[in-house]
């Protein structure tokens, strides 16, 4: 069974635009069949541009998409960092209370 094949989709705008640069660019001596050719070769030379432009902005659009992934981890990475300093650092005042505790303590018993 035969796959599907790809259709040249060439909306009527381009071929319009075509054929309307050929008109222009047209020698005196050539017949229309030329001319359609010389259109067919600028209507296959919109199609290659406009989707080198498509393949252009599905490249940006992709390294868009991927800085902004990358920025999202890191900040995600940058808030469990701090998470983790802040926990760190609830222990100091505890511990801290408790050692000064325990040096009043040991005042006290060295003194009696």
């Amino acid at each position: 069974m035969a796959k599907y094949q790809k259709k040249e989709n060439i909306s009527v705008e381009t071929k319009g635009e075509a054929l309307k640069i050929a008109r222009s660019i047209q020698r005196p001596e050539q017949t229309k069949e030329q001319t359609k050719l010389i259109a067919q070769g600028i209507q296959k030379g919109i199609k290659q541009y406009k989707n080198q432009q498509k393949a252009k902005a599905r490249e940006l659009d992709k390294r868009i998409k991927k800085a902004s992934n990358l920025a999202v981890t890191q900040e995600a990475t940058a808030e469990v960092a701090l998470q983790i300093v802040q926990s760190k650092l609830s222990y100091l005042p505890w511990v801290l209370l408790v050692l000064s505790w325990a040096c009043f303590g040991l005042y006290f018993l060295l003194l009696r």
